[in-house]
């Protein structure tokens, strides 16, 4: 008997911490917005409509496996103080002046590098590179997902520091698993962004200001409920894992008064945007015919592109010396 117990203990833990929306949310996120693009590019978007979902996660996956992948999901603007969303420069160029690249890189880049993805998105639709367009896609929609969890704007990311541990996954990922079949996502067409990198930093901040709700929502509940009404068992495969219970969970989903469905319809539509704004920014080419390329190939494009922009660069530069 006490083998058995030791074992079953042994198979017992909190699900599996997230980092992110969660595998579940992140894929359902990027299929969504697939449904608010116009006419010349829903085509080709629906037709690969399970390679976005399925790739929505593949930065993720990378986390553990390239040393500067982490810092690209999140922003801890807590630790500039309280008035970061203020007196944070948007530009990259001038946050680095004020805080260095090394302190930014230590505490995240998540807004910078949205854009750094909307830059390669625009470029391969310069090139009709199907490949790359539905590769950037897929990575772009988890950054922007990423932008929309409060819990991604704060330090405390994981209630580590106020006794919380667990709270990460429990919103962004147990809470969207439960209540996602009850949520509204008509959230309209997909519309130009006029200031890309003003729309990120405009999530980010809706976002950040949630994260006192986030986190003081849970402890209240968790100190008026008693711990075996808090946790519950599930079967995950071959394992049985200790998970916030439905009970719990749907009294705090409550509580949170639309906040999950909030973050997760405000995703679908900003990832539809900034598709439908590089596909613009790129001239609005042809997505009915766009044919795979060999590798040679799609190496000569991108090389005579980057060689094209260098050149446009250099003749700016010296127009602006000369005053012209």
């Amino acid at each position: 008997m006490k083998k058995a117990l030791l074992f079953i203990s042994s198979m017992m833990a909190l699900a599996p911490l997230g980092y992110s929306w969660g595998f579940f949310a992140h894929r359902h996120i990027n299929r969504l917005a697939v449904f608010t693009l116009p006419p010349p590019m829903i085509k080709f978007y629906k037709k690969n409509i399970e390679y976005l979902s399925e790739r929505a996660v593949d930065p993720d996956r990378r986390r553990y496996a390239i040393e500067d992948e982490a810092p690209r999901h999140y922003i801890d603007l807590d630790v500039y103080g309280d008035s970061a969303l203020q007196k944070m420069p948007r530009q990259w160029e001038k946050a680095v002046e004020l805080y260095s690249e090394d302190t930014l890189k230590k505490y995240g880049i998540l807004p910078w590098h949205i854009m750094v993805m909307k830059y390669r998105l625009t470029n391969a639709f310069l090139l009709k590179d199907p490949r790359s367009i539905l590769k950037l896609s897929a990575e772009l929609g988890h950054y922007i997902a990423d932008a929309n969890v409060p819990l991604h704007t704060t330090v405390n990311y994981n209630g580590q520091l106020t006794g919380q541990k667990g709270i990460h996954a429990f919103w962004e990922t147990r809470l969207p698993e439960l209540f996602f079949e009850d949520y509204d996502f008509f959230v309209g067409k997909a519309t130009y962004l006029d200031d890309p990198l003003l729309n990120v930093w405009d999530a980010i901040a809706q976002a950040h200001m949630a994260v006192d709700s986030v986190l003081d929502m849970e402890r209240a509940l968790s100190e008026k409920i008693k711990e075996d009404k808090k946790y519950g068992y599930e079967t995950r495969g071959q394992q049985t894992v200790r998970v916030y219970s439905k009970f719990y969970s749907r009294v705090y989903h409550s509580r949170l008064h639309g906040m999950v469905e909030r973050q997760m319809r405000r995703s679908v539509k900003m990832i539809a945007d900034f598709w439908y704004t590089c596909w613009v920014d790129a001239g609005q080419p042809d997505l009915t015919h766009l044919e795979e390329m060999g590798e040679e190939e799609r190496e000569r494009r991108w090389e005579e592109l980057r060689q094209w922009k260098e050149k446009v660069f250099y003749h700016r530069l010296h127009e602006a010396e000369d005053g012209h």
